[in-house]
């Protein structure tokens, strides 16, 4: 589920109002609390199948059936791989959680934005391989709004999304309660999964923060690229 090409998707470039933005983000004080949420990993696939089968004899499968503390960041670590694990160190190196709360939390298919921390179980990773990330789908939509509404009332929040815009599925729910004060990552741009776990590996490894630019500046500038390729302009 970690952002796959599909229907619907938005190729991001870099408009005026992108560059604009992205100096801004260079240049500004940083917040004192600074929340991310990080898109999940699919648990519907042949990963999960592994994690989840009763033959499986790796140590995270064992202690998921013996019941063991398994933390949702470690599952879906495994289940995602490079991209997961990139968006989780990242996220934890540089939030800065609110007084009550998490700073890294994770979008779910059916459960809203849960901390990255959270023990779950198997019956957990069943539960959210059940549904798809469909933004009309109120099994997903309704907990992920009830858990946004929450989260902006934090008004010195700045609130970072690590994962894609190029689809509505996140970012159609989360911008109606976040704005101009939901970002992501600038060097997103133009690339895949593996070369995003990368980035923000190497980001961590570095000690450096990436720059981020506000969701809406950049879907506002895709909508007027692609006005002009409809019309010649």
């Amino acid at each position: 589920m970690d952002d796959p090409g599909g229907h619907g998707r938005r190729d991001i470039g870099h408009g005026s109002d992108v560059e604009e933005a992205s100096a801004y983000r260079m240049t500004a004080s940083p917040p004192a609390v600074r929340v991310f949420l990080l898109s999940p990993a699919h648990c519907g696939g042949k990963r999960a199948q592994l994690l989840l089968s009763e033959r499986a004899r790796f140590p995270l499968a064992d202690r998921l059936r013996r019941g063991a503390r398994v933390t949702l960041g470690e599952a879906f670590t495994f289940l995602s791989g490079l991209y997961f694990s990139g968006k989780l160190a990242y996220a934890e190196r540089f939030s800065r959680p609110p007084a009550a709360g998490p700073g890294v939390r994770v979008i779910t298919t059916n459960r809203g934005l849960i901390a990255s921390d959270t023990p779950i179980t198997i019956h957990d990773l069943q539960d959210f391989g059940a549904v798809d990330i469909r933004a009309d789908d109120p099994r997903y939509r309704a907990p992920v709004a009830r858990d946004a509404a929450r989260l902006a009332e934090l008004t010195e929040a700045e609130v970072i999304l690590l994962g894609s815009v190029a689809t509505g599925k996140y970012v159609d729910v989360l911008l109606e309660f976040f704005g101009e004060r939901l970002l992501f990552p600038t060097d997103f741009a133009g690339r895949g999964d593996m070369s995003r776990g990368s980035l923000l590996l190497r980001a961590v490894r570095e000690g450096r923060e990436l720059a981020y630019e506000p969701v809406a500046t950049a879907i506002r500038s895709l909508s007027r690229s692609a006005m002009r390729k409809r019309t010649g302009g």
